[in-house]
């Protein structure tokens, strides 16, 4: 029997069947499954948005949701569990389900090391319950926790850092093979038509990995210098606006439309305070593509009306090879903050490397 299927008798015997979430890679198959079984979920722009998606479902239902997110973005959702559900405030029962990423005593990349060993530490001080989960044995302590939740009005938890657990029988999704643009095809050309003094800063996931792929295979004849957001997920733009308010030079946030999705707001103070050496590149592929391909809804979008309406000056769309060097082009020549949206396939190359060396990363960005 699926380690899955086991959980969500758990969550079934006790009449839970609403869901809210950020994806996550430790947890991949909880999320595959809930569209498996076309259970009632809503895949939330960013943590405290899927906490607050629990909160309203409680509020008009009564209804307990169960809230799934990677402990990396817990501090997005330490807000509204603080403010709204905790237990002096409102006392708004809650079941969050997390992927326990850089637990104490594994092996892990250092941004998810440092929220690993506190993970645990920021349940306490929200006086949130609970329980490891490392076999199938430990869905009763998560099963006791979850009634404790249901006649006491309690936020509880349980942590998942066995990725072991949900892939043993992995649930595969089918990925839409669509014909518009492959990432490294974009790297390429953007990397040979930049300045040689641009400064690049690419969001979290395959985004960074991809661009470090293709400086580890050329990295004589490609221009830039590079800054890998390894972790803080949805804060690419602002890390970008930070390093071109004291630069001369060409800045290019390079995001990824999960990414964008998180904090959105972001692209207001972008181009309102951005000066015109900085550029907005997304990459949009509609899906959490690093942590099992789960939708973003970003391809719903009308890009063009909503970054000139928040103060960009120029808008371009790549959605083919043919169009991607002549478009790429004009938007390099383009006075910022100005935004591209290049429509891109998912990403299918799984042997991409991972940022190590970051204080080396760091101070190659500097020079």
């Amino acid at each position: 029997m699926l380690f899955v299927e086991n959980l969500f008798k758990v969550l079934k015997k006790n009449k839970v069947n609403f869901f809210s979430g950020v994806p996550d890679s430790i947890l991949k198959n909880f999320s595959l499954y809930l569209e498996k079984k076309k259970l009632k979920n809503i895949v939330a722009a960013n943590e405290g948005s899927a906490v607050s998606i629990g909160i309203g479902s409680f509020l008009e239902k009564k209804k307990i949701s169960c809230v799934y997110l990677q402990n990396s973005g817990l501090g997005n959702a330490v807000n509204p569990l603080a403010s709204i559900a905790h237990k002096d405030v409102y006392s708004i029962p809650l079941i969050l389900l997390i992927g326990w990423r850089g637990a104490p005593k594994t092996k892990d990349e250092p941004q998810h090391l440092v929220k690993g060993r506190i993970t645990t530490k920021i349940l306490k001080l929200l006086k949130i319950r609970y329980c490891q989960i490392n076999t199938d044995k430990d869905l009763k302590k998560f099963d006791k926790l979850i009634m404790d939740c249901k006649k006491k009005n309690l936020i509880v938890a349980g942590l998942i850092k066995d990725k072991s657990l949900f892939f043993k029988n992995e649930l595969k999704k089918k990925i839409n093979k669509k014909k518009f643009i492959n990432q490294r095809d974009f790297f390429e050309n953007f990397l040979n038509l930049i300045s040689k003094n641009s400064k690049i800063i690419t969001s979290t996931g395959y985004t960074s990995r991809g661009l470090m792929k293709l400086r580890n295979i050329n990295s004589n004849s490609y221009k830039g210098r590079d800054f890998y957001m390894i972790g803080g997920m949805g804060h690419t733009a602002m890390v970008s606006l930070g390093v071109s308010i004291f630069s001369k030079k060409k800045v290019y946030c390079i995001d990824g439309d999960g990414s964008l999705l998180m904090h959105m707001g972001s692209m207001h103070r972008f181009a309102i305070n951005g000066n015109k050496n900085l550029k907005h590149v997304l990459l949009n592929n509609d899906c959490h593509n690093s942590v099992g391909g789960q939708k973003t809804q970003a391809m719903t979008i009308d890009f063009k009306k909503l970054s000139l309406s928040l103060g960009y000056k120029k808008y371009f769309k790549i959605k083919s090879k043919k169009d991607l060097r002549n478009i790429l082009k004009q938007f390099i020549k383009s006075k910022g903050p100005s935004f591209l949206e290049v429509l891109t396939d998912v990403n299918m190359d799984k042997n991409l490397p991972r940022p190590t060396d970051l204080i080396k990363i760091k101070n190659r960005f500097y020079k």
